[in-house]
């Protein structure tokens, strides 16, 4: 599975989960060098590359991006600090790597092969003798069980408890055999552990892991940080030594000589660098950037490129997030009124350009998004908890508010007066009261001074209902901080899914979570049909059963009103110079970023390309 951190406009710092064979549910297994949830992997055990990569990519060049804000952190697994740009996908490495061109298959990497037990309360990984870090020492199962053992302790990210609280503890049978032995049985916990990024013991030997921010990462990745200037930039040296370059999972692979991100705290100022040649590629977030920004000489030349890059990601849900952990914000009518105050339809066609799609679902964009009414496994799923849920899950399907027709903002906003009104809020001299007299008024919390423009006109149609709202604009830290510690009313938040959720919903909604400071159940959800149908969706025997529980809880948080749905688009859109080029295929479920940085290649490189066919 993949599930993607919040960060600005809603894309993220991925966290790879992983997917379960079906065989491996029903019968033994014995090791094998990958696994797929339900289906034989797509690349046979000999396969030489990827698809989507070029085999005969040349090496060499550098490519400079830009990173937005700042960072203060060279440690990417704590919640201390923001981490550098990079590090994740750059520096180390999983045990297993997921290819991008099927909906979720394993490959075997820094371990060769997995072996599930029999009664599937353990895993087995076989490390590859010829897996080394970058100071050269071999990467062993101590090295293994100590990543595991600091990012799921007290001082490793929150995240990693939550999602790996079914893994009890990891054993070291070898030098390079190491198990993890589990607390019940979890059918994609063993693949969980698959992605784990493994760092070497050297890197944290006596020092305290929640303190280390400035001590350069030894990883096993093609790159190591080469310098940096804290909250500037930091440049990357791919590793001559590097271990993998000629395995299958990274054959074609990681081609620039150098990768350097130069951060920007404005917008503006990042664009005008762009045009200057200052760096070379950028994934563009704003509709009306690229709509209206991103134009000029270089552009008209062709010396700068635009594209939109198709993809078949999970959309998941983007939305204006309430803090729930606020009074304010407790009545599931008063969100859904502030929801009816929003104008899509106006804010598409004015601010976006058209370019974007609503947000209907959890997952949207995907086979795992309520639709209709519920029917068949998934009603009878819900029917358990029908006491506990709105009667209407059961008769109306849920539907974010349309103000495609004329009229229908006038209508939402009396529908949403009139819940106001049950919620016990009046009008009284413009402002919005409750029976004690207190205003309604509440601060939006940002990152990005460009999203005021999209606030303004809810804002203005809230005011119709005697509501006021502040939005500050922070910088990245402070916001990062705030986010962590659940310290604001409401912000714009992401919430990124794969093609078959799992143990990372218990971080996202699960009540447990709500809690726990850093976790990303931002929203504060505690509600005990959503934890039951969390563990529904992880627990699921067949992929039957998932879709159904997905759908179910999907349903459950859509009329939790807990977000004003967004938008969502379903392709990358990418300007870069004219430096590059990359595969003839893409991939179908990618990070733009990602993929550039894994398998783009030097346009002007002097190497020689064998498979001419592979270029774009």
């Amino acid at each position: 599975m993949l599930l993607f951190r919040v960060r600005k406009s809603g894309t993220g710092v991925a966290i790879c989960l992983a997917l379960v064979t079906l065989s491996a549910l029903l019968s033994p297994v014995h090791a094998a060098p990958a696994i797929a949830l339900g289906y034989t992997p797509k690349y046979p055990p000999a396969f030489s590359h990827f698809n989507y990569v070029n085999p005969n990519a040349p090496k060499g060049g550098e490519i400079v991006l830009s990173g937005f804000n700042t960072f203060d952190s060279l440690n990417p697994f704590v919640l201390k600090g923001v981490a550098a740009a990079g590090l994740a996908g750059l520096v180390f490495e999983p045990l297993m790597v997921q290819s991008a061109d099927e909906p979720y298959s394993l490959y075997g990497h820094l371990a060769n092969d997995i072996q599930l037990a029999a009664n599937k309360l353990s895993v087995t990984f076989r490390l590859d003798p010829r897996a080394k870090f970058s100071d050269g020492s071999p990467v062993l199962a101590e090295d293994v069980k100590i990543s595991f053992d600091l990012l799921k302790g007290k001082e490793g990210h929150p995240m990693y408890r939550f999602y790996w609280a079914d893994i009890k503890r990891a054993v070291v049978l070898g030098p390079r055999r190491i198990r993890f032995d589990f607390a019940r049985v979890n059918p994609e916990l063993h693949l969980i552990a698959a992605q784990m990024m493994v760092f070497s013991r050297h890197w944290v030997s006596g020092k305290q892991f929640s303190k280390l921010s400035k001590e350069l990462p030894i990883g096993s990745g093609p790159y190591v940080v080469d310098h940096y200037k804290l909250g500037k930039s930091i440049t990357y040296r791919r590793r001559p030594d590097y271990w993998a370059r000629n395995l299958n999972t990274r054959r074609g692979m990681f081609n620039f000589d150098k990768v350097t991100y130069k951060y920007y705290r404005d917008e503006t100022v990042q664009l005008e660098a762009l045009k200057a040649g200052e760096f070379d590629f950028v994934l563009v977030n704003h509709s009306k950037q690229w709509a209206r920004d991103y134009v000029g000489p270089q552009f008209d030349s062709g010396q700068i490129k635009k594209d939109l890059l198709k993809h078949s990601n999970n959309a998941g849900m983007q939305g204006f997030v309430f803090n729930t952990r606020r009074s304010l914000f407790k009545d599931r009518r008063v969100r859904r009124a502030l929801s009816l105050a929003f104008d899509f339809a106006w804010s598409n066609k004015n601010l976006f350009y058209d370019q974007y799609v609503r947000c209907d679902s959890y997952f949207s964009n995907s086979p795992l998004a309520a639709r209709g009414l519920p029917t068949g496994r998934e009603l009878q799923l819900l029917n358990r908890y029908r006491s506990q849920l709105p009667k209407e899950i059961f008769t109306k399907e849920w539907r974010p508010p349309s103000t495609d027709k004329p009229g229908e903002l006038r209508a939402n906003l009396r529908e949403a007066k009139q819940l106001l009104e049950e919620a016990g809020w009046r009008v009284k001299d413009g402002i919005l009261k409750n029976e004690e007299g207190q205003p309604f008024e509440f601060s939006f919390l940002l990152a990005q001074k460009g999203f005021e423009r999209i606030l303004a006109p809810w804002a203005h149609n809230l005011k119709k209902l005697g509501i006021t709202v502040r939005y500050r604009t922070v910088d990245l830290s402070l916001y990062e901080r705030r986010m962590r510690t659940f310290d604001f009313d409401m912000m714009v938040a992401s919430f990124s899914q794969s093609q078959s959720p799992g143990n990372e919903l218990f971080n996202l909604w699960y009540s447990t979570s709500a809690k726990q400071e850093g976790s990303n159940n931002i929203i504060g959800i505690s509600d005990p049909v959503v934890d039951a149908l969390i563990k529904a969706v992880v627990y699921s025997r067949n992929r039957a059963e998932l879709v159904a529980a997905t759908r179910a809880l999907d349903r459950v948080l859509l009329y939790g009103e807990y977000l004003v749905p967004n938008w969502y688009i379903d392709v990358h859109r990418v300007a870069y110079w004219d430096k590059f080029k990359y595969p003839k295929t893409s991939p179908l479920y990618y990070d733009a970023e990602s993929w550039v940085l894994s398998s783009w290649w030097a346009k002007n490189n002097t190497s020689k390309i064998v498979n001419q066919e592979s270029e774009q």
